[in-house]
């Protein structure tokens, strides 16, 4: 698909997977890389895409500044081939400014790092989506207290990239409990359904109360359950942020089960 100029890009919030496991064939991961790999096609081609990470936690908002981000493998225990990966797609330091300048007119703290590499929150499902690599992208990091309000705030101050061929991506998982993913408990599959169900309803939903369920998203059916501690969930709150004043309702564009839970993707558009 060609970009529209006059058109919203999308907003996209999906789930990375376990590891690196996505690239390495790995049987778990299939629904997921299927998914990974084809939602590209329904989404206009961007001029430059920010990826919001579970994976990288900061004091204040921050942002990848390095014209040429390296690899960073934040995993451990892999076969080998999985510390060989490579996602060449090149940094943008003056979209990384631009972004940086939106926050600030919001009040939002942010600072720019330019040695800060492509974590696999980022670097996985973008060699899925964009297995090229020519599109530039601005990693964003989390802010460690993890607060939903005051990244749904970072999402509202970041809508404008929608109007210049930004694409948004919030890189997390819907459901992310490491000791339910390996646990034999016939109990898992529909705890974890359980809180599915309410982010679905919630994000897709349009409600006028959508904003404020997600920052009150602890008080959820089987919440703690899925998120023992919510960086994983937190880049939907942002991604919620990015959308919901333009695009109040998001489509549910990908359920699936891995390691025996429910977990989902969506998109504004």
């Amino acid at each position: 698909m060609t970009h529209a100029n006059s058109a919203l890009m999308p907003v996209l919030f999906v789930p990375h997977g376990g590891g690196p496991l996505p690239l390495l064939n790995d049987a778990n991961h299939r629904e997921l890389r299927a998914f990974l790999s084809k939602v590209s096609d329904t989404i206009p081609t961007p001029k430059a895409i920010v990826l919001v990470t579970a994976h990288w936690e900061e004091a204040q908002v921050t942002l990848s500044s390095h014209p040429h981000p390296g690899m960073l493998f934040d995993y451990y225990g892999f076969p080998p081939e999985a510390y060989t990966l490579s996602y060449p797609a090149p940094g943008e330091p003056q979209l990384a400014e631009t972004i940086a300048g939106l926050l600030k007119a919001s009040g939002i703290e942010v600072r720019l790092n330019n040695q800060r590499a492509f974590d696999h929150g980022t670097f996985v499902p973008l060699k899925l989506m964009y297995p090229e690599a020519n599109i530039p992208v601005v990693q964003m990091s989390l802010v460690q207290d993890l607060d939903p309000s005051a990244h749904i705030a970072i999402g509202e101050a970041l809508a404008s990239l929608r109007t210049q061929g930004v694409l948004i991506v919030g890189s997390g998982m819907s459901f992310h409990n490491m000791r339910a993913f390996f646990s034999s408990d016939p109990k898992v599959l529909p705890r974890s359904k359980a809180f599915d169900t309410w982010l679905t309803n919630v994000v897709t939903s349009g409600d006028n109360h959508a904003k404020a369920q997600l920052i009150d998203w602890q008080s959820a059916p089987e919440a703690r359950f899925s998120h023992p501690r919510e960086e994983h969930l937190i880049p939907l709150h942002v991604c919620f942020g990015a959308a919901h004043l333009q695009t109040p309702k998001a489509t549910h564009q990908f359920s699936g089960v891995l390691l025996n839970t429910a977990i989902s993707g969506y998109l504004w558009s």
